[in-house]
Protein backbone atom coordinates (compact mmCIF):
# COMPACT_ATOMS: atom_id res chain seq x y z
CA UNK A 1 0.00 0.00 0.00
CA UNK A 2 2.88 2.37 0.68
CA UNK A 3 4.43 4.30 -2.17
CA UNK A 4 8.21 4.62 -1.92
CA UNK A 5 9.32 8.18 -2.55
CA UNK A 6 12.83 9.31 -3.39
CA UNK A 7 14.38 11.73 -0.92
CA UNK A 8 15.09 15.16 -2.32
CA UNK A 9 18.13 16.90 -0.94
CA UNK A 10 16.57 20.35 -0.86
CA UNK A 11 16.03 21.81 2.59
CA UNK A 12 12.57 23.19 3.19
CA UNK A 13 13.93 26.68 3.71
CA UNK A 14 14.92 26.84 0.02
CA UNK A 15 11.41 25.97 -1.06
CA UNK A 16 10.06 29.08 0.62
CA UNK A 17 12.76 31.53 -0.44
CA UNK A 18 11.59 35.13 -0.38
CA UNK A 19 9.80 36.14 -3.53
CA UNK A 20 9.63 32.58 -4.89
CA UNK A 21 7.12 32.24 -7.72
CA UNK A 22 5.13 29.08 -8.26
CA UNK A 23 3.46 27.73 -11.37
CA UNK A 24 -0.15 28.69 -12.06
CA UNK A 25 -2.48 26.62 -9.89
CA UNK A 26 -4.68 23.89 -11.30
CA UNK A 27 -8.16 23.72 -9.77
CA UNK A 28 -11.31 21.80 -10.56
CA UNK A 29 -12.52 22.16 -14.15
CA UNK A 30 -9.75 24.70 -14.99
CA UNK A 31 -12.00 26.71 -17.32
CA UNK A 32 -10.41 30.05 -16.45
CA UNK A 33 -13.91 31.50 -16.07
CA UNK A 34 -15.56 32.47 -12.81
CA UNK A 35 -18.50 30.39 -11.61
CA UNK A 36 -21.71 32.42 -11.46
CA UNK A 37 -24.47 29.95 -10.68
CA UNK A 38 -26.29 29.22 -7.44
CA UNK A 39 -23.74 28.58 -4.67
CA UNK A 40 -23.23 25.14 -3.14
CA UNK A 41 -22.94 25.61 0.62
CA UNK A 42 -20.09 23.82 2.39
CA UNK A 43 -19.07 24.26 6.04
CA UNK A 44 -15.85 24.11 8.02
CA UNK A 45 -14.92 24.48 11.71
CA UNK A 46 -11.48 25.13 13.16
CA UNK A 47 -10.08 25.90 16.60
CA UNK A 48 -8.11 29.09 17.01
CA UNK A 49 -7.44 30.20 20.60
CA UNK A 50 -5.20 29.03 23.43
CA UNK A 51 -3.66 26.42 23.30
CA UNK A 52 -3.19 26.61 19.52
CA UNK A 53 -4.27 27.71 16.06
CA UNK A 54 -5.49 24.97 13.70
CA UNK A 55 -7.00 27.37 11.16
CA UNK A 56 -4.43 26.54 8.47
CA UNK A 57 -6.62 23.59 7.47
CA UNK A 58 -9.70 25.68 6.66
CA UNK A 59 -7.52 28.46 5.23
CA UNK A 60 -6.02 26.07 2.67
CA UNK A 61 -9.40 24.49 1.89
CA UNK A 62 -10.81 27.98 1.36
CA UNK A 63 -7.93 28.91 -0.95
CA UNK A 64 -8.57 25.84 -3.09
CA UNK A 65 -12.31 26.56 -3.22
CA UNK A 66 -11.55 30.15 -4.30
CA UNK A 67 -9.38 28.76 -7.07
CA UNK A 68 -12.11 26.34 -8.13
CA UNK A 69 -14.66 29.17 -8.18
CA UNK A 70 -12.37 31.16 -10.46
CA UNK A 71 -12.16 28.16 -12.80
CA UNK A 72 -15.72 27.14 -13.50
CA UNK A 73 -16.78 26.00 -10.04
CA UNK A 74 -18.82 22.80 -9.93
CA UNK A 75 -20.54 22.74 -13.31
CA UNK A 76 -20.72 26.52 -13.24
CA UNK A 77 -21.77 26.78 -9.60
CA UNK A 78 -19.43 28.32 -7.00
CA UNK A 79 -18.74 26.80 -3.60
CA UNK A 80 -19.80 29.05 -0.73
CA UNK A 81 -17.44 28.08 2.09
CA UNK A 82 -18.76 28.99 5.53
CA UNK A 83 -16.15 28.72 8.29
CA UNK A 84 -16.61 28.92 12.07
CA UNK A 85 -14.05 29.10 14.90
CA UNK A 86 -14.91 26.96 17.94
CA UNK A 87 -12.22 28.71 20.02
CA UNK A 88 -11.62 25.32 21.70
CA UNK A 89 -14.97 25.83 23.47
CA UNK A 90 -17.41 22.89 23.43
CA UNK A 91 -20.47 25.15 23.58
CA UNK A 92 -19.23 27.26 20.67
CA UNK A 93 -18.35 24.09 18.75
CA UNK A 94 -21.90 22.82 19.15
CA UNK A 95 -23.38 26.16 18.12
CA UNK A 96 -21.12 26.34 15.07
CA UNK A 97 -22.15 22.90 13.82
CA UNK A 98 -25.84 23.60 14.41
CA UNK A 99 -25.58 26.89 12.50
CA UNK A 100 -23.88 25.25 9.53
CA UNK A 101 -25.88 22.04 9.35
CA UNK A 102 -29.33 23.17 10.43
CA UNK A 103 -29.51 26.88 9.58
CA UNK A 104 -27.27 27.02 6.50
CA UNK A 105 -28.02 23.44 5.39
CA UNK A 106 -24.51 22.77 4.10
CA UNK A 107 -24.14 19.60 2.04
CA UNK A 108 -20.82 18.63 3.65
CA UNK A 109 -18.12 19.78 6.06
CA UNK A 110 -14.58 20.16 4.71
CA UNK A 111 -11.24 21.14 6.26
CA UNK A 112 -12.21 20.87 9.94
CA UNK A 113 -9.40 21.09 12.50
CA UNK A 114 -9.88 21.07 16.27
CA UNK A 115 -9.28 19.33 19.58
CA UNK A 116 -12.89 19.97 20.51
CA UNK A 117 -15.46 20.06 17.76
CA UNK A 118 -15.22 16.46 16.59
CA UNK A 119 -15.82 15.20 20.11
CA UNK A 120 -18.84 17.46 20.52
CA UNK A 121 -20.34 17.10 17.05
CA UNK A 122 -19.66 13.51 15.95
CA UNK A 123 -23.16 12.47 16.99
CA UNK A 124 -24.77 15.40 15.19
CA UNK A 125 -22.90 14.62 11.97
CA UNK A 126 -24.32 11.11 12.04
CA UNK A 127 -27.80 12.33 12.97
CA UNK A 128 -27.76 14.89 10.14
CA UNK A 129 -26.27 12.37 7.68
CA UNK A 130 -23.46 14.72 6.71
CA UNK A 131 -19.86 13.68 6.02
CA UNK A 132 -17.04 15.73 7.49
CA UNK A 133 -13.85 15.60 5.42
CA UNK A 134 -11.53 16.91 8.13
CA UNK A 135 -7.91 18.00 7.83
CA UNK A 136 -6.51 18.77 11.29
CA UNK A 137 -8.10 16.17 13.52
CA UNK A 138 -6.64 15.93 17.00
CA UNK A 139 -9.19 13.86 18.96
CA UNK A 140 -10.13 10.20 19.04
CA UNK A 141 -13.73 10.80 17.91
CA UNK A 142 -12.43 12.13 14.61
CA UNK A 143 -11.02 8.70 13.77
CA UNK A 144 -13.55 6.53 15.58
CA UNK A 145 -16.81 7.91 14.13
CA UNK A 146 -18.89 6.94 11.13
CA UNK A 147 -19.34 10.42 9.63
CA UNK A 148 -15.84 11.91 9.98
CA UNK A 149 -12.86 11.10 7.79
CA UNK A 150 -9.62 13.06 7.71
CA UNK A 151 -6.73 13.48 5.33
CA UNK A 152 -4.40 14.12 8.28
CA UNK A 153 -3.34 11.34 10.63
CA UNK A 154 -3.93 12.89 14.01
CA UNK A 155 -1.62 12.77 17.01
CA UNK A 156 -1.91 9.03 17.68
CA UNK A 157 -0.34 7.69 14.45
CA UNK A 158 2.12 10.57 14.32
CA UNK A 159 3.32 9.96 17.89
CA UNK A 160 3.62 6.22 17.26
CA UNK A 161 5.53 6.96 14.06
CA UNK A 162 7.93 9.23 15.94
CA UNK A 163 8.49 6.66 18.69
CA UNK A 164 8.96 3.87 16.15
CA UNK A 165 11.63 5.82 14.26
CA UNK A 166 13.51 6.72 17.44
CA UNK A 167 13.52 3.08 18.54
CA UNK A 168 14.49 1.58 15.19
CA UNK A 169 16.97 4.21 14.04
CA UNK A 170 18.22 5.87 17.23
CA UNK A 171 18.08 3.02 19.73
CA UNK A 172 15.59 4.67 22.10
CA UNK A 173 14.86 2.54 25.16
CA UNK A 174 12.66 4.82 27.26
CA UNK A 175 10.38 7.46 25.73
CA UNK A 176 8.49 10.25 27.47
CA UNK A 177 5.66 11.77 25.43
CA UNK A 178 4.52 15.31 26.33
CA UNK A 179 0.97 16.32 25.38
CA UNK A 180 -2.07 18.20 26.67
CA UNK A 181 -4.38 16.72 29.30
CA UNK A 182 -7.34 16.67 26.89
CA UNK A 183 -8.37 13.02 27.47
CA UNK A 184 -9.33 12.07 23.92
CA UNK A 185 -6.22 13.72 22.49
CA UNK A 186 -3.14 13.79 24.73
CA UNK A 187 -3.57 10.63 26.82
CA UNK A 188 -5.13 8.87 23.82
CA UNK A 189 -2.18 9.57 21.53
CA UNK A 190 0.73 9.49 23.97
CA UNK A 191 -0.86 6.44 25.59
CA UNK A 192 -0.65 4.64 22.26
CA UNK A 193 3.01 5.60 21.92
CA UNK A 194 3.64 4.18 25.40
CA UNK A 195 1.81 0.97 24.41
CA UNK A 196 4.03 0.74 21.35
CA UNK A 197 7.14 1.00 23.54
CA UNK A 198 5.83 -1.64 25.94
CA UNK A 199 4.95 -3.96 23.03
CA UNK A 200 8.67 -3.93 22.18
CA UNK A 201 9.72 -4.68 25.75
CA UNK A 202 10.78 -1.05 26.26
CA UNK A 203 9.59 1.74 28.54
CA UNK A 204 7.42 4.79 28.05
CA UNK A 205 5.50 7.42 30.01
CA UNK A 206 3.05 10.19 29.23
CA UNK A 207 3.44 13.72 30.58
CA UNK A 208 0.37 15.93 30.32
CA UNK A 209 0.13 19.73 30.44
CA UNK A 210 -2.94 21.73 31.45
CA UNK A 211 -4.14 23.43 28.22
CA UNK A 212 -5.48 26.40 30.20
CA UNK A 213 -2.10 27.15 31.81
CA UNK A 214 0.61 24.86 30.39
CA UNK A 215 3.76 24.79 32.53
CA UNK A 216 6.42 23.66 30.09
CA UNK A 217 9.22 23.63 32.67
CA UNK A 218 7.28 21.33 34.98
CA UNK A 219 6.52 19.10 32.01
CA UNK A 220 10.18 18.86 31.15
CA UNK A 221 11.11 18.05 34.73
CA UNK A 222 8.52 15.29 34.84
CA UNK A 223 9.78 13.83 31.55
CA UNK A 224 13.36 13.86 32.86
CA UNK A 225 12.30 12.28 36.16
CA UNK A 226 10.74 9.38 34.25
CA UNK A 227 14.20 8.18 33.27
CA UNK A 228 13.56 8.76 29.58
CA UNK A 229 16.39 8.83 27.08
CA UNK A 230 14.06 10.24 24.38
CA UNK A 231 11.42 12.96 24.65
CA UNK A 232 8.58 13.23 22.13
CA UNK A 233 6.86 16.62 21.96
CA UNK A 234 3.24 16.02 20.95
CA UNK A 235 1.83 19.55 21.15
CA UNK A 236 0.51 22.41 18.96
CA UNK A 237 3.38 24.20 17.28
CA UNK A 238 3.48 27.22 19.61
CA UNK A 239 3.62 25.10 22.74
CA UNK A 240 6.06 22.68 21.13
CA UNK A 241 8.44 25.54 20.39
CA UNK A 242 8.04 26.75 23.99
CA UNK A 243 8.99 23.31 25.35
CA UNK A 244 12.07 23.12 23.15
CA UNK A 245 13.12 26.67 24.03
CA UNK A 246 12.86 25.77 27.71
CA UNK A 247 14.95 22.65 27.06
CA UNK A 248 17.55 24.79 25.29
CA UNK A 249 17.73 27.20 28.23
CA UNK A 250 18.45 24.22 30.50
CA UNK A 251 21.06 22.78 28.13
CA UNK A 252 19.10 19.58 27.54
CA UNK A 253 19.48 19.35 23.76
CA UNK A 254 22.39 16.93 23.85
CA UNK A 255 21.39 15.14 27.06
CA UNK A 256 18.33 13.52 25.46
CA UNK A 257 17.07 12.48 22.05
CA UNK A 258 14.24 14.67 20.73
CA UNK A 259 11.33 13.96 18.43
CA UNK A 260 7.95 15.46 17.66
CA UNK A 261 4.61 14.66 16.13
CA UNK A 262 3.61 16.61 13.04
CA UNK A 263 2.67 20.12 14.29
CA UNK A 264 6.35 21.16 14.32
CA UNK A 265 6.55 20.44 10.59
CA UNK A 266 5.85 24.08 9.83
CA UNK A 267 7.57 26.52 7.48
CA UNK A 268 8.29 28.91 10.36
CA UNK A 269 9.44 26.38 12.97
CA UNK A 270 13.15 26.22 11.97
CA UNK A 271 13.57 29.98 12.37
CA UNK A 272 11.65 29.96 15.64
CA UNK A 273 13.87 27.20 17.05
CA UNK A 274 17.21 28.45 15.73
CA UNK A 275 20.54 26.74 15.11
CA UNK A 276 20.63 25.06 18.54
CA UNK A 277 18.27 22.32 17.33
CA UNK A 278 20.01 21.69 14.01
CA UNK A 279 20.40 17.94 13.58
CA UNK A 280 18.86 17.24 17.00
CA UNK A 281 15.11 17.38 16.41
CA UNK A 282 13.34 14.62 14.45
CA UNK A 283 9.77 15.32 13.32
CA UNK A 284 7.13 12.94 12.03
CA UNK A 285 5.21 14.33 9.07
CA UNK A 286 1.63 13.17 8.52
CA UNK A 287 1.74 14.36 4.92
CA UNK A 288 4.68 13.94 2.55
CA UNK A 289 7.52 16.50 2.86
CA UNK A 290 7.33 19.90 1.23
CA UNK A 291 10.32 19.27 -1.03
CA UNK A 292 9.03 16.15 -2.76
CA UNK A 293 7.89 18.08 -5.80
CA UNK A 294 4.87 15.90 -6.69
CA UNK A 295 1.90 17.22 -8.64
CA UNK A 296 -0.38 17.85 -5.65
CA UNK A 297 2.45 19.09 -3.42
CA UNK A 298 3.46 21.63 -6.07
CA UNK A 299 -0.15 22.62 -6.74
CA UNK A 300 -0.80 23.17 -3.03
CA UNK A 301 1.98 25.77 -2.93
CA UNK A 302 0.74 27.36 -6.15
CA UNK A 303 -2.80 27.64 -4.78
CA UNK A 304 -1.61 29.13 -1.50
CA UNK A 305 0.59 31.59 -3.40
CA UNK A 306 -2.24 32.69 -5.70
CA UNK A 307 -5.27 32.54 -3.40
CA UNK A 308 -3.87 32.61 0.14
CA UNK A 309 -1.89 35.16 2.08
CA UNK A 310 1.90 35.15 2.39
CA UNK A 311 1.44 34.92 6.16
CA UNK A 312 -0.80 31.86 5.99
CA UNK A 313 0.93 28.80 7.48
CA UNK A 314 2.52 26.32 5.12
CA UNK A 315 2.36 23.24 7.32
CA UNK A 316 1.02 19.69 7.34
CA UNK A 317 -2.48 20.88 8.24
CA UNK A 318 -2.46 23.29 5.30
CA UNK A 319 -1.47 20.42 3.01
CA UNK A 320 -4.28 18.31 4.49
CA UNK A 321 -6.84 21.12 4.08
CA UNK A 322 -5.89 21.52 0.43
CA UNK A 323 -6.15 17.77 -0.12
CA UNK A 324 -9.53 17.43 1.60
CA UNK A 325 -10.90 20.24 -0.57
CA UNK A 326 -9.43 18.75 -3.76
CA UNK A 327 -10.84 15.29 -3.07
CA UNK A 328 -14.22 16.85 -2.26
CA UNK A 329 -14.26 18.91 -5.46
CA UNK A 330 -13.25 15.91 -7.58
CA UNK A 331 -16.08 13.96 -5.95
CA UNK A 332 -18.68 16.64 -6.71
CA UNK A 333 -17.47 16.95 -10.31
CA UNK A 334 -18.16 13.23 -10.72
CA UNK A 335 -21.75 13.52 -9.49
CA UNK A 336 -24.97 14.17 -11.41
CA UNK A 337 -25.35 17.99 -11.33
CA UNK A 338 -28.97 17.53 -10.25
CA UNK A 339 -27.81 15.88 -7.01
CA UNK A 340 -25.40 18.56 -5.75
CA UNK A 341 -27.89 20.09 -3.30
CA UNK A 342 -28.96 16.71 -1.94
CA UNK A 343 -26.95 16.16 1.26
CA UNK A 344 -27.74 12.44 1.35
CA UNK A 345 -26.41 11.93 -2.17
CA UNK A 346 -23.31 13.99 -1.45
CA UNK A 347 -22.74 11.86 1.65
CA UNK A 348 -23.12 8.69 -0.43
CA UNK A 349 -20.64 9.99 -2.99
CA UNK A 350 -18.05 10.79 -0.32
CA UNK A 351 -18.59 7.41 1.34
CA UNK A 352 -17.91 5.72 -2.00
CA UNK A 353 -14.41 7.26 -2.35
CA UNK A 354 -11.84 4.48 -2.64
CA UNK A 355 -8.26 4.31 -3.86
CA UNK A 356 -7.81 8.07 -4.39
CA UNK A 357 -4.15 8.71 -5.15
CA UNK A 358 -2.15 11.79 -4.13
CA UNK A 359 1.54 12.44 -3.67
CA UNK A 360 0.66 14.33 -0.47
CA UNK A 361 0.02 11.07 1.38
CA UNK A 362 1.83 7.75 1.51
CA UNK A 363 -1.07 5.56 0.46
CA UNK A 364 -4.49 5.70 -1.21
CA UNK A 365 -7.25 7.74 0.42
CA UNK A 366 -10.60 6.06 0.92
CA UNK A 367 -13.73 6.38 3.04
CA UNK A 368 -16.18 3.46 2.96
CA UNK A 369 -19.19 2.74 5.13
CA UNK A 370 -17.54 2.03 8.47
CA UNK A 371 -17.71 2.96 12.14
CA UNK A 372 -14.19 4.44 12.03
CA UNK A 373 -11.94 6.03 9.44
CA UNK A 374 -8.17 6.45 9.39
CA UNK A 375 -6.97 6.17 5.78
CA UNK A 376 -3.72 8.04 6.49
CA UNK A 377 -1.55 5.95 8.82
CA UNK A 378 1.93 5.96 7.30
CA UNK A 379 4.36 8.84 7.35
CA UNK A 380 7.83 10.26 6.90
CA UNK A 381 10.53 11.39 9.34
CA UNK A 382 12.51 14.57 8.85
CA UNK A 383 15.26 16.23 10.86
CA UNK A 384 15.68 19.95 11.44
CA UNK A 385 18.64 20.86 9.25
CA UNK A 386 20.24 24.02 7.84
CA UNK A 387 17.23 26.24 8.46
CA UNK A 388 14.77 23.74 7.01
CA UNK A 389 13.95 20.03 7.13
CA UNK A 390 15.74 17.06 5.61
CA UNK A 391 14.05 13.70 5.03
CA UNK A 392 15.66 10.85 6.96
CA UNK A 393 13.08 8.12 6.41
CA UNK A 394 10.57 7.90 3.58
CA UNK A 395 7.00 6.61 3.77
CA UNK A 396 6.76 3.83 6.33
CA UNK A 397 3.84 1.97 7.86
CA UNK A 398 3.37 2.35 11.60
CA UNK A 399 3.52 -0.64 13.91
CA UNK A 400 0.67 -0.79 16.44
CA UNK A 401 -2.25 -3.07 17.33
CA UNK A 402 -4.46 0.03 17.05
CA UNK A 403 -4.40 -0.24 13.27
CA UNK A 404 -5.64 -3.83 13.04
CA UNK A 405 -9.30 -2.96 12.29
CA UNK A 406 -8.16 -0.31 9.82
CA UNK A 407 -6.09 -2.88 7.94
CA UNK A 408 -9.07 -5.26 7.89
CA UNK A 409 -11.23 -2.54 6.36
CA UNK A 410 -8.61 -1.85 3.70
CA UNK A 411 -8.37 -5.53 2.86
CA UNK A 412 -12.12 -5.69 2.40
CA UNK A 413 -11.91 -2.74 -0.01
CA UNK A 414 -9.10 -4.40 -1.95
CA UNK A 415 -6.56 -1.75 -0.91
CA UNK A 416 -4.09 -4.09 0.81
Amino acid sequence: MIKTLKTAGTAMGLIFAAGAAFAAPSCGANTGEAATGTPIKVGGIHGNAAPGDFSSSTTAAGAYFDCVNANGGINGRPIEYLVENDQWNPELASQAASKLLVDEEVVAMVGNGSFVEMSVNAGLYKEQNVMTMASACAASECFESSNIVSTNQGPLPSSIGAAMYMVEEKGAQNVSCIALTIPNSGPWSCGAAVEYMESKGLSGTGVYLNPASPDVNSGLLEAIASGADTIIVNLPVGLAVAVLKAAEEQGLGDAYQWASSTPLYDRDAPAALGDYWDGKLFVNTEMTPFDKGGEDATNWLAVMDAYGDAKDPRDSFSQAGFLSAKIFVDTLLGMDPADLDDRAKVTDAITAISGYQSDLVCGPFYVGDAARHMPNHAGTMVVLKDGGFETVRDCYEYDSPYFAPIFEQEAALGLR
